[in-house]
């Protein structure tokens, strides 16, 4: 037994935990071109909704959205008659596109109305026509379709392949889509009236194996594209790649023009002086910097106040931008961001929610090892006040896999905390921002590798005299909550409880339940239903449930069709045949990402309940 300076037991505060998991955030700032106001998305109500404040703050916000409207995204056209905005209907991730006037007239649905038809945001392309892809449930592939917001009215631009749309020439001649599966993107250029889809970047040129998203220049006669460059592991990171384009759209050859071997470039806007802004990601932690655009040399650095900043909306003139923030002890809100020398600091916006108590709240440390084989990992680490040596550990894996553990504000971590927990959150292979070799180390029959990474981490916990065996749990969202699944099968004995939300169970049901542009992105992941099913068999958790020991909860909300509910809903029956000890809480209304502010109250009061009982 642990002395009591070293267990910290705390009961969970039901009225702690509300503040945390209940904190209202605001998010996907959208400046008006005046400048003068901005629309986002908030859930100071208790689900998310489109707002429009004025900068300057003196009239209150206007909610603009329908009452049940839950809201994913949001952009202002160029000339700013029209809002278009995503809505996820009953938390479906078959998104419905929808536009409202600025002062709250002519709210109307235009895409989507299919209800197995996904719509992705897009962007405006000029005034009244809005860009976007859409998969229509019957396949995996998704077309480009150009919306007119006066009359609704549906012009398909490009179809062939899963695309998604990134921009549209000023004459509508040409778009720059996103296609290919996870890991393996790639920009197009295409011809709207004959349907010729071109490379931008090929396959041998830097970043031609993979990039995200590209953009015509000024001048439309170029295309800029984020690309992950060559370079050893850990140095193939995403830069910005220039390629001249021809009258006949016809792209040349590149030439990189902003790429750091430290950092990712996760974003970027060009001004009208010749310079670009660059959001770099370096240890996890976001960066804003100024560049020549000539030759990419640093200008100077912008100072931010949190150290995430997930989204952001660059002002016509380029002086300014709001800017999304976060960080351990600060939910999502949002700032303006003056970008010029001397031209002071970042300015809240007071209409963004009220932060919980700061008292609350921990600031997590940066923890690097190195897993069986030598590879570099690295996780952040929220230790209660009071914590000295051993304490009850709960590690938090990520979904994605692709996503990243940043410093951001982490409801379910800091509840935990809150409670008493000590909180591990690591990067295991297959993390996005450490490299593309990184990134994609675990695909396909290689993701055993990354199973090691979860032992790996645990004991190097224990090594550092943070947790020690026998009080460690396991937690898990979406990829997190399988890779939760899997260690609770492999290694019966590493952890004393566990919870899961909304995690994998099985692969092969996975691909047969998910949507089939879903499955289609997968299969470079995880491997091929068909053709390496085998595989998929023994990569799942499910078959091999019987040797599962550990108390494990499992939460989904119930209209999940990313991954689908059933994942939760089969291994809760599997174990409970198999006479273990598990729990099933579905969330009703909520889809893959849980956003009803009751509902992440509850789902964070059950977690910190489920490791309190069994740590």
């Amino acid at each position: 037994m642990a002395s009591p300076l070293t267990d910290v037991r705390l009961a969970p505060s039901a009225s702690a935990v509300a503040e945390i998991a209940g904190a209202p955030g605001a998010w996907c700032p959208a400046l008006a071109p005046q400048g003068d106001r901005v629309a986002y998305v908030t859930d100071r109500s208790g689900i998310p909704r489109l707002e429009v404040a004025t900068v300057d703050q003196q009239t209150p916000p206007v909610v603009l959205s329908g009452p049940e409207q839950e809201v994913v995204s949001v952009a202002w056209s160029p000339d700013g008659a029209w809002l278009a905005y995503l809505v996820s209907p009953g938390g479906s991730i078959c998104a419905e596109l929808h536009v409202v006037r600025p002062d709250g007239s002519g709210r109307r649905r235009v895409a989507g109305e299919d209800p197995r038809a996904t719509v992705f945001a897009g962007g405006w392309t000029g005034p009244g026509h809005y860009a976007c892809s859409i998969a229509h449930g019957d396949g995996p592939d998704a077309d480009i379709v150009l919306v007119t917001a006066d009359t609704g009215e549906q012009r398909t631009l490009a179809r062939g392949g899963f695309l998604s749309v990134n921009a549209v020439s000023a004459d509508e001649r040409f778009l720059l889509a996103r296609r290919g599966p996870r890991g393996y993107r790639h920009i197009v250029v295409i011809d709207v009236a004959t349907g010729v889809q071109r490379r931008v970047l090929p396959l041998d040129a830097p970043g031609g194996i993979a990039s995200e998203d590209g953009r015509f220049g000024p001048d439309g006669r170029s295309v800029h594209v984020r690309a992950s460059l060559p370079g050893e592991p850990g140095t193939d990171r995403a830069g910005l790649v220039v390629v001249p384009l021809s009258e006949d759209g016809v792209p040349g050859a590149g030439r990189v023009v902003l790429y750091r071997p430290d950092a990712d470039l996760d974003g970027y806007a060009l001004r009208a002086d010749g310079t670009a802004l660059a959001v770099w990601t370096v240890r996890e932690v976001t960066e804003l910097w100024v560049h020549d655009l000539s030759d990419g040399s640093p200008l100077r650095q912008v100072a931010l106040p949190e150290p995430v900043m997930p989204g952001w909306s660059l002002a016509a003139d380029g002086a300014t931008l709001v800017a999304e923030l976060t960080g351990p002890l600060a939910p999502r809100g949002l700032w303006v961001v003056p970008l010029d020398e001397d031209a002071g600091p970042p300015v809240p916006l007071p209409s963004a929610p009220r932060r919980p108590d700061p008292a609350l709240l921990v600031t997590p440390v940066r923890h690097e090892y190195v897993a069986f084989d030598g590879l570099a990992l690295s996780g952040w680490l929220y230790r209660p006040p009071g914590a000295v040596g051993p304490n009850r550990t709960v590690v938090s894996f990520h979904g994605g896999p692709e996503g990243s553990e940043r410093p951001a504000y982490s409801p379910v971590a800091q509840s935990l905390v809150a409670a008493g927990f000590t909180v591990f959150a690591p990067n295991v292979r297959g993390s996005g921002g450490f490299g593309r070799a990184f990134t994609t180390c675990d695909d396909g029959a290689a993701r055993a590798a990354s199973f090691a990474d979860v032992r790996a981490t645990v004991e190097e916990l224990v090594a550092e005299g943070i947790a020690e065996p026998g009080r460690i749990g396991a937690h898990g969202w979406s990829y997190g909550g399988y890779l939760t699944l899997v260690a609770l099968t492999r290694w019966p004995d590493l952890f004393a409880g566990a919870a899961t939300l909304a995690g994998m169970s099985d692969l092969r049901t996975f691909f047969a339940g998910t949507e089939p542009w879903m499955a289609a992105a997968s299969v470079t992941e995880y491997g091929d239903p068909v053709a390496d099913r085998d595989l998929l068999s023994d990569l799942s958790p499910m078959t091999a449930l019987d040797r599962l020991t550990t108390p494990v909860l499992l939460a989904h909300g119930d209209r999940d069709t990313n991954v689908p509910v059933a994942e939760s809903v089969q291994a809760h029956q599997a174990l409970q045949a198999l006479g273990a000890v598990s729990e099933l809480l579905l969330l009703p209304g909520e889809g893959h990402t849980v956003v009803g502010r009751d509902h992440l109250v509850e789902l964070s009061t059950r977690v910190a309940a489920w490791f309190d009982r069994w740590l």
